[in-house]
């Protein structure tokens, strides 16, 4: 398993758009990807689940990476956050 920590630095947070984009850039890796933050834990390759986390600007994301490529998904999602969140 390959994890990381990210604090999102945009002050709308993680809302709809990047959200959707974020999905779409987990389902590209064949691993397992979830975020974890103060209200839980959700799967990274579902909107849905995305979107329940709510989390806002200051808030620090734990994302684990599982399985095949966990480390090129890992860097990926990581380059991802840093640009769009």
């Amino acid at each position: 398993m390959t994890s990381f920590t990210h604090v999102i630095q945009d002050p709308m947070g993680l809302h709809a758009r990047p959200a959707g984009m974020l999905a779409k850039a987990a389902m590209a890796w064949p691993c397992s990807i979830t975020i974890t933050t103060p209200a839980g834990t959700g799967d990274a390759k579902r909107l849905m689940s995305i979107m329940r986390l709510a989390a806002k600007q200051g808030m620090e994301l734990t994302v684990a990476c599982d399985g095949d490529q966990e480390a090129e998904a890992a860097a990926a999602i990581e380059a991802f956050l840093k640009e769009n969140l």
